[in-house]
């Protein structure tokens, strides 16, 4: 019996312990997908890209995305910042505009875009 409880609880473990994955690349752990950004991006034939959210700073996701090896692109700010690398690129913006409504959004959003 306790062996079948301490199996349960390491498998559980193991499961919550699997950081999500887009392209290879790392999804920051506090952002939930968010399908609707990644549609209208493929209405502007962005194919293959993951969109996140998160209510966290820009500094902070950048910080997660420089300690997964990406390159950082030139011009990271409070308002955004961008990463290559293991074929992707990583967008994260704050605040951004949501295309189907033309509302300014006061999130962090994260693309993770598949290159061609």
């Amino acid at each position: 019996m306790k062996s079948a409880i301490l199996l349960a609880a390491s498998l559980a473990f193991a499961t919550c312990a699997a950081a999500e994955q887009k392209h290879g690349v790392e999804v920051y752990p506090n952002a939930k997908a968010d399908a609707k950004v990644a549609k209208q991006l493929e209405k502007m034939n962005i194919k293959n890209a993951g969109t996140y959210r998160t209510t966290d700073a820009v500094g902070k996701v950048a910080e997660f995305y420089r300690k997964q090896g990406l390159k950082e692109g030139p011009g990271t700010s409070a308002q955004g910042a961008m990463f290559t690398g293991k074929g992707t690129t990583v967008t994260i913006q704050n605040p951004w505009l949501d295309m189907d409504t033309s509302t300014v959004t006061k999130d962090t959003l994260i693309s993770i875009v598949k290159n061609k």
